[in-house]
């Protein structure tokens, strides 16, 4: 019998054309065959052959978005409707900084208080978590909705209700943003020129048919490049591609505090490197399928 020869992780990497990321999440997943993790190590048979990904809904998964409306109809305990409003709220306000725990997420999802605690909390995190989950009900309810300016103001409108920022006098509550922001450093869209930049983006995703994860990621990255709102752009940009996911039957994603630097760099790097992003999200995907759909894409 022939002597199996292996490869690392890095090589493998450059021969599918993938990050190093997502080589040891194949691995991790059990979908290269007769790779072995030596200590830290993955040890992959240099003939595997890079797994295929289809990053639909499959047959049975295409009820996902009839699951949902269903089990949030019915507040089932313990479903995926009840997983995804916890997990998706906590950690895309954790990426902005709240500071409350995915327990006290639960805690206010499931009781309406935060469970105990031993340090301050700020007001402002408890409203907008409860204001999140108002949001991701709305974005299943219209999920099959035509992407609009209408709605992307009233999602900015019910996660910035009764915050201490809806109180100042020149902050846009459901609407663009009336002072100069910028986001990792960088400038974004003036003022001024938002309306007809926002206009411009819809006009161009909504021409497209048959739209992929390609076109979803780059609606994101140029929705954040505008930043049209004053503050909650990461937020609300987040649902979007959630709700855009399950309308074009598509596995949607959470990003985790550990996706949270690739998330970054791969929409500062969309313009010149596509797959940074689409790697992150599909890496995001993969731990979608898992959690909440009882199985890995294959």
């Amino acid at each position: 019998m022939s002597k199996i020869e292996y490869t690392g992780v890095t090589e493998t990497a450059k021969a599918w054309e993938v990050s190093e990321r997502s080589v040891r999440n194949y691995c991790t997943t059990g979908r290269v065959r007769g790779a072995i993790l030596e200590g830290k190590t993955w040890k992959i048979p240099s003939d595997a052959e890079k797994p295929e990904r289809k990053v639909r809904l499959n047959t049975s998964q295409k009820t996902l978005l009839q699951t949902l409306k269903r089990e949030k109809e019915a507040s089932l305990k313990g479903g995926i409707y009840h997983k995804i409003q916890i997990d998706l709220t906590f950690n895309s306000n954790h990426i902005e900084g709240s500071a409350l725990t995915h327990d006290q997420t639960r805690y206010i999802f499931e009781t309406n208080t935060i469970g105990p605690s031993n340090r301050t909390v700020n007001v402002d995190d408890i409203i907008e978590t409860v204001n999140h989950f108002r949001c991701i009900d709305l974005i299943i309810e219209s999920a099959n909705r035509k992407l609009n300016e209408s709605l992307i103001k009233q999602l900015h409108m019910i996660l910035k209700s009764g915050t201490s920022d809806s109180r100042k006098a020149w902050f846009r509550t459901g609407d663009y943003k009336a002072l100069e922001n910028e986001v990792g450093g960088r400038e974004t869209t003036k003022s001024a020129d938002v309306p007809k930049a926002m206009n411009r983006l819809l006009a161009d995703y909504n021409s497209k048919t048959n739209i992929n994860l390609t076109d979803i990621l780059d609606f994101h990255v140029r929705f954040e490049e505008i930043h049209p709102f004053q503050d909650g752009n990461g937020r609300i940009g987040r649902l979007i591609m959630f709700k855009e996911c399950l309308r074009n039957n598509i596995v949607p994603f959470i990003i985790t505090e550990e996706l949270k630097m690739y998330y970054y760099r791969g929409i500062r790097n969309w313009a010149t490197e596509k797959e940074y992003l689409r790697d992150t999200c599909l890496t995001a995907q993969d731990y979608f399928s898992i959690k909440y759909m009882q199985r890995p894409e294959q």
